[in-house]
């Protein structure tokens, strides 16, 4: 929709995860370096936690791009099962055949299959998204499976990423075992002012447009409305885009944002009470110089002008369908005519020939 108006080859603030536009800040450096550093040692337990759209499973998808040949990973991102349905989901995740009621003959194959992998010099990696969903039996369950090692090194990695009620479950003393087992825990934070206005940058230029897009005010307000978590700014500046270019703003100013953070607010899609920024020019609430209501009438407009293009198409084509239609008919109708003409002519000729063959016929008598 917007694309082309500011300049970009696609949209920068997606929602989607996307490990092209991931943005190295401090802290996420340091979540990839914990999450390698586990990795390379061949530690049991890693965790990492984060708030909300911190970009924790975008970072997830990074380290699988650049994960070693060496290393055998799966994913599992649906974490509201059982924990008979979840082992069959690692089963499932790994393309290993599993016995849907045989759990210890899936723990055998599980097993045989980490062997193997070890066996060619390969490391078994498990990562868990969507942690915190996990009840505490199947945490258990996970636990055990870290039983699976060698003499000197884990056959099975296993990665756990959630937000932070899965780091503060693990003070229950149910969970102590599995707790000492962790051997990496990272907590990924939300951005600064500085770094939300990097990662807004960043992203306008990676998707080819202009660095200042958003002026410092702008961003500014993002800041305060998002509290510096990525998935919340993309939201905030996808919106803001799409009314700036309903608006034909070169640049989205703070009133946009506003306004984009008041209207999200009242479909439920953002928290706007959690906004404290307040604008220095307000803007009314009057029906008549409300925003929304301008912005519609503008579409409207548009609406009803790309209506009559169409209608004034459609006229045309018409126009030249019965231009068609006319050139048919008076070619059907010239060829009836002839085609008529040339039957007349051949009833005559053939009335012509039957009084001959009559006056012939006497004399034939005759002699």
């Amino acid at each position: 929709m917007y694309e082309e108006f500011y300049g970009f080859r696609e949209k920068p603030f997606q929602i989607v995860p996307n490990p092209d536009y991931l943005y190295f800040t401090h802290k996420h450096k340091n979540a990839l370096s914990s999450l390698e550093y586990g990795l390379n040692d061949n530690v049991g337990f890693i965790l990492m936690t984060g708030e909300i759209g911190c970009g924790k499973t975008t970072l997830i998808r990074y380290l699988l791009n650049n994960i070693d040949a060496s290393i055998v990973p799966a994913v599992i991102f649906n974490t509201n099962v059982t924990t008979e349905e979840f082992f069959l989901f690692v089963m499932q995740s790994f393309d290993l055949e599993c016995d849907l009621n045989n759990k210890a003959n899936n723990l055998e194959l599980f097993y045989n299959f980490v062997l193997e992998q070890y066996a060619e010099g390969r490391q078994v990696l498990l990562i868990i998204d969507e942690a915190q969903n996990l009840s505490d039996a199947t945490l258990e369950e996970i636990r055990m499976l870290s039983n699976f090692q060698s003499d000197d090194r884990m056959l099975l990695q296993i990665i756990l990423v959630g937000q932070p009620e899965l780091k503060a479950r693990f003070k229950n003393p149910s969970l102590a075992q599995f707790r000492q087992r962790i051997a990496v825990n990272y907590h990924l934070e939300a951005l600064t002012w500085e770094e939300t206005r990097n990662y807004i940058v960043f992203r306008l230029k990676k998707a080819g447009g202009d660095a200042d897009t958003f002026s410092a005010k702008a961003i500014d307000a993002i800041f305060r409305a998002s509290r510096g978590i990525p998935r919340t700014i993309n939201l905030l500046c996808d919106s803001a885009l799409v009314y700036g270019f309903a608006d034909e703003l070169s640049k989205i100013d703070t009133r946009t944002v506003e306004i984009v953070i008041n209207e999200l607010g009242i479909i439920g899609l953002y928290d706007s009470s959690a906004y404290e920024y307040q604008s220095p020019a307000p803007i009314p609430d009057n029906s008549a110089d409300n925003g929304i209501l301008k912005r519609l009438e503008k579409i409207e407009a548009g609406l009803q002008k790309l209506q009559l293009e169409v209608r004034s198409q459609n006229e045309e084509i018409k126009r030249q369908t019965r231009g068609y239609q006319k050139t048919l008919v008076a070619k059907a109708k010239r060829l009836i005519k002839m085609e008529r003409k040339r039957n007349i002519k051949l009833w005559e000729d053939n009335k012509r020939l039957r009084i001959k063959l009559k006056d012939l016929e006497p004399k034939r008598n005759y002699r």
